[in-house]
């Protein structure tokens, strides 16, 4: 009901601005109309002045942008490769901050300051070698280093080093959940395959091949999957329909799911869920949602509807790829806790052998 509210409103104030028109053209009528193609002086002047007011407004916007939205920017990273990212990122934005500065402010204030009055006239040249060796070279050096370091960061997130106590992780895609598989005490992932899914009753929801015995310790999780903290974590990653992405913000941390082949990626976590908790950044921002929260509460107990549950904060795995219709409700929990509360967590879980009884 509100959107046909808001599309009505629309549509009549369309017309409203219509008929606004028409009868300002029908005012105009017997009045000496300038029809020329060529600009005037007038013309040339309000032109460079605008030029100008629409400098301020991209450097007003782009001030309240980050005074308004920085707070909504991602709290620090909690893996060991996350500081090296950030680092990448936040220098790639300043040099396109400051390129987008300066060349914003030559291009406007040039507009205004040689507009075309008072008979003025453009100097034409064909070109300056020395002036275009200066904007190809400065750029072609600034993009290389930025993309030489680049290289070396992705180069060192990316490199696998042997563990031998790496935790293995699979994390298996489809429309449109999660699901996570550990190896099991031998923390070895047995075979699987898509052509196994329906075996035992639809109970081999990932596709595991029974006759692979390092998969019959392997357990899968649904609603949620652990991590401890500061181990290493090996991600295998899998997609049974179409092409996912394994998206975990927090961890700086993003992947392919294609389907046919096993990606990998791998990250160390370094904050527990219950000390980013306590995070300054992550506190404010629970309380900016639940103040928004308990405001739509009230409208909604109002009308006899339930109220929303406070927000709490959690880490998330997310699917970055538009995979179809439910695609932004595919992610799934993320719990970063000690050894010892992952081991107590694991000794809970029910494992393959068990679960095809």
């Amino acid at each position: 009901m509100t959107v046909l509210l808001i599309l009505t409103i629309l549509i009549l104030t369309g017309i409203a601005l219509w008929q606004i028109t028409k009868i300002f053209e029908l005012s105009q009528l017997g009045q000496k109309k300038d029809n020329s193609q060529i600009a005037t002086e007038k013309d040339n002047d309000l032109n460079g002045k605008l030029m100008f007011a629409f400098l301020v407004f991209i450097y007003a916007v782009t001030i309240y942008s980050f005074w308004t939205y920085s707070k909504v920017l991602l709290p620090e990273s909690a893996s060991a490769h996350g500081p090296a990212y950030d680092t990448l990122l936040w220098i790639s934005f300043a040099v396109i901050l400051f390129a987008q500065t300066i060349t914003q402010a030559v291009l406007h204030i040039f507009a205004y300051q040689y507009r075309g009055i008072n008979n003025r006239k453009a100097y034409f040249f064909t070109h300056d070698n020395k002036l275009e060796f200066i904007w190809t070279i400065i750029p072609a050096i600034i993009f290389f280093m930025l993309i030489i370091y680049g290289m070396i960061t992705w180069g060192k997130i990316m490199n696998f080093e042997e563990d031998d106590d790496a935790l293995v992780v699979e994390l298996y895609a489809q429309q449109w959940n999660w699901k996570a598989r550990y190896g099991g005490e031998d923390n070895v992932l047995g075979d699987a395959n898509v052509r196994f899914l329906n075996d035992f009753d639809g109970k081999n929801s990932v596709g595991i091949d029974s006759s692979d015995p390092n998969g019959m310790d392997d357990f899968v999780v649904t609603q949620e999957f652990h991590l401890p903290v500061n181990r290493k974590v090996i991600f295998k990653l899998r997609s049974q329909d179409v092409l996912h992405s394994a998206y975990m913000p927090h961890f700086r941390a993003q992947m392919n799911c294609v389907p046919g082949m096993i990606t990998e990626f791998s990250f160390t976590p370094t904050i527990t869920t219950d000390e980013m908790r306590m995070n300054s950044d992550v506190v404010d921002k629970v309380n900016r949602i639940n103040k928004i929260r308990y405001e739509n509460s009230k409208i909604l107990t109002a009308n006899g509807e339930e109220a929303l549950e406070p927000y709490q904060f959690d880490y998330l795995l997310l699917c970055a790829k538009i995979c179809g219709a439910s695609h932004y409700n595919m992610q799934m929990k993320i719990v970063v806790e000690s050894e010892k509360d992952y081991e107590k967590w694991v000794a809970k879980q029910q494992i393959f052998s068990e679960v095809i009884q």
